[in-house]
Parts: C-alpha cells; structure tokens; sequence
C-alpha cells in the first residue's frame, strides 16, 4: 500500500451555487447536526498532507475549520475545473485529490485506492469509477498539470473530459467503495441520507 499523506493536498470542491438545493451552500448544509463539510474534511485528514476548501460564498464560515479557504480565480461559477486550479494553484504537494463537499459517505480507503493505482500505473490523472460510470470530480491529479488547466481554462473550454484526454488517465475501478459516491443535491437525498445513517448507525 502506498502511503499517501506526505504526497496529496486534499481539495473539497465547495464552490457551487446548490440550484438544486434552493441556493443552499451545501457544504454548510447540516447532516446529523454537522456541516456536511466537517464530515469530508474528517475523511480525508488521515490521507493527506493538507486540505484546501475550495468555496465562492461564505467564506468566513469555511475558514474556521483552519484549512486553507480558495475561491475560484474565474468569475461566474465556471463549473469544477475553476475549482481543481483554486486547488492545484495553493498545494505544496506532488498530487491534489478532488472531491465535492456532499459527499460525507466517502469511505476513508477510497483515496489510498486510487493512489495506488495512479502510481502503479505512471500516470498523470486517475478519475473514480463505481463500475457502472466515472465520477469525474473524485480526482487525483499532479499539480505539475496546472498550467496546462490554466491554458484550457483560457481557452474558454470548461468541459472535464476534454481536458483529461490531453494528459495520461486511469480510470480506477471503485465499485468496492460505491456509497462513496453518494452525493446530496436536493432536501429529499439529504434526508434519505440522514435516514441511512441513523438506521446504520454511522
């Protein structure tokens, strides 16, 4: 198993507008009593050298869990790539992890997983599958790549695959960790997701 921690900077992607939760800033939406991103800043602590939270409004909110607080270098809400080059453009480390601030149900060996397939593949992204379908925001990339986002992001493009298939990419089979990917857009997945837990006893 390789080791992770001296080698990632986490980056919980918190900068969206949450249309489909009436304008709610997810990441400070409440599950069980806690802000859903104190649930993935928790996961990812063990793992990683250093999280950043990358978010557009609240920002004050954010910057009490002692982390690093990034908006987006673009105006307007330009989507996750705007969040991955807040990211890679503070880390200190090889790697930066992506991944969204509504998904509190991350397993903690998802992110050791996909390490160490990137590595044992030599490769420059390593993108989440669940088996079915990729989720592109569940993300290792080398921050060696943010000029080459930054070209991209200029350029006007915004789509996430166009830019992954201009660099070497593994997509890592995840299908052990499916809940991992279990993220709370609207009121009724955040509800059936405080009932998982409570019945589960997470």
């Amino acid at each position: 198993m390789t080791t992770t921690s001296n080698s990632i900077t986490g980056v919980i992607l918190a900068g969206g507008m949450g249309r489909r939760m009436n304008g709610a800033d997810k990441g400070l939406v409440l599950l069980q009593q806690t802000e859903m991103i104190s649930w993935v800043i928790d996961i990812l602590k063990p793992n990683v050298q250093d999280v950043v939270i990358n978010a557009n409004r609240n920002l004050a909110d954010y910057k009490k869990y002692d982390v690093q607080v990034v908006p987006d270098s673009i105006e307007g809400f330009q989507g996750p790539l705007a969040g991955f080059e807040a990211g890679m453009s503070v880390a200190k480390t090889d790697w930066v992890y992506t991944c969204p601030c509504d998904s509190p149900m991350q397993s903690p060996d998802l992110l050791p997983h996909m390490f160490n397939a990137v590595v044992e593949n030599d490769v420059e992204i390593g993108v989440a599958s669940d088996g079915d379908r990729t989720h592109p925001v569940f993300c290792l990339v080398k921050t060696e790549l943010l000029n080459s986002l930054r070209d991209y992001l200029k350029s006007g493009e915004r789509k996430i695959d166009r830019w992954f298939e201009q660099h070497t990419l593994e997509v890592v089979n995840c299908s052990e960790f499916a809940e991992s990917f279990v993220n709370i857009n609207t009121e009724e997945e955040l509800q059936k997701t405080e009932l998982h837990r409570s019945t589960h006893g997470d």
